[in-house]
């Protein structure tokens, strides 16, 4: 049981951290559930060892799922500063005509002018942004974080395009 309790207790976790708490407490009954009925089994006979390693067992290998679950799942966003010697348009056009928002920043480092890129994108894309870094511009300086709240900007703008454009498909779906 604790190989289906702990992918669920993370997922809750990761709903309360993006401050969805509603679905975060939904899962949460379902995880008391669980969590009660493994118990029970364990606590019906302590006598016997293998149901105490059972649990053991299943609790660190249903995190390990959990864990998989979460960079599956990938919920949220991130932002990456990519500090650059100069101004790299190639990076720049590339990652915007990939969907990225992309906000450039001329900075001073130690001993000079340096340009720094904010991009924020979807977790489910991290791996595509990081590509598209490492293949044109491989000594860059990279710092991500992760965003969890923002307003405004250009992806906002792509969202709430795309939402409308899903809104229409469905609803040209529903007449056919």
């Amino acid at each position: 049981m604790q190989l289906i309790l702990m992918p669920i207790v993370t997922l809750r976790t990761i709903l309360l951290v993006k401050n969805e708490t509603k679905k975060a407490s939904a899962i949460g009954v379902l995880e008391a559930v669980i969590n009660v009925l493994s118990l029970g089994i364990v606590f019906s006979d302590m006598s016997r060892i293998i149901n105490i390693a059972a649990y053991a067992l299943g609790f660190g290998c249903g995190l390990y799922i959990g864990g998989l679950v979460e960079k599956k799942l990938a919920i949220g966003y991130v932002t990456y500063q990519v500090s650059l010697l100069d101004k790299n348009y190639e990076l720049i056009d590339t990652l915007r005509k990939a969907g990225f928002g992309v906000t450039i920043f001329e900075t001073e480092g130690i001993s000079a002018r340096r340009s720094r890129l904010e991009v924020l994108a979807k977790r489910t894309r991290e791996k595509e942004l990081l590509t598209i870094i490492n293949e044109i511009a491989p000594k860059a300086f990279v710092v991500s974080y992760e965003a969890r709240t923002f307003k405004g900007g250009y992806l906002t703008k792509v969202m709430k395009k795309n939402e409308n454009l899903n809104s229409d498909k469905k609803a040209v779906q529903r007449h056919d």
